[in-house]
């Protein structure tokens, strides 16, 4: 029986491992502090039990944050058949005064390349003493989900998919 959505082991799926190990930047979702929705592009490195994130301490976003932790992120292909994951959780930040070491290789990932990730990192590090440190965004799955549109789709898509199997007449047998 395949696991369900939401069920957090689905993050051991293949479709997952491919997902968070990918070249693709993840999209973070959050609440501003109006009560509007907003979604940033962020590399997210996956340690085996967090997605962890990186910024700076006076970006946007950590006013938000902090004041409503809960996250929605998700991570995607750009071809079809697309595959998604989607994961839910709360946000858990800590100020550093050095790069975030995840945030080091996550740039690597991206660039499928450690020499240039690595040299991005070095030299968007230097800035970390000059803006006050940087902060380490920490989230742990309470919720996770994937489509791959080839054996999981969208709720509605499956209940209609299901409805016309329903609906059909069963095959004609074979007359001999």
């Amino acid at each position: 029986m395949p696991t369900k959505q939401g069920d957090v082991a689905l993050l051991n799926d293949p479709v997952a491992q491919e997902l968070l190990q990918g070249k693709i930047p993840a999209r973070l979702a959050y609440t501003w502090t109006d009560g509007s929705p907003r979604v940033v592009p962020i590399g997210v490195y996956w340690n085996g039990a967090e997605l962890v994130m990186a910024t700076w301490p006076h970006a946007p976003k950590m006013k938000a944050l902090r004041r409503d932790p809960r996250v929605a992120i998700t991570i995607d292909t750009q071809t079809m058949p697309f595959h998604v994951l989607l994961i839910r959780g709360t946000a858990r930040m800590e100020l550093l005064d050095e790069p975030v070491p995840e945030w080091i290789e996550v740039n690597k990932q991206l660039a499928g390349d450690d020499a240039a990730g690595t040299q991005m990192a070095q030299q968007l590090g230097s800035l970390v003493p000059v803006l006050g440190g940087m902060v380490r965004i920490r989230v742990r799955p309470e919720w996770v989900g994937i489509l791959d549109f080839e054996t999981r789709f969208p709720n509605e898509v499956e209940r209609g998919v299901a409805a016309a199997h329903a609906a059909q007449p069963p095959p004609a047998g074979r007359q001999g």
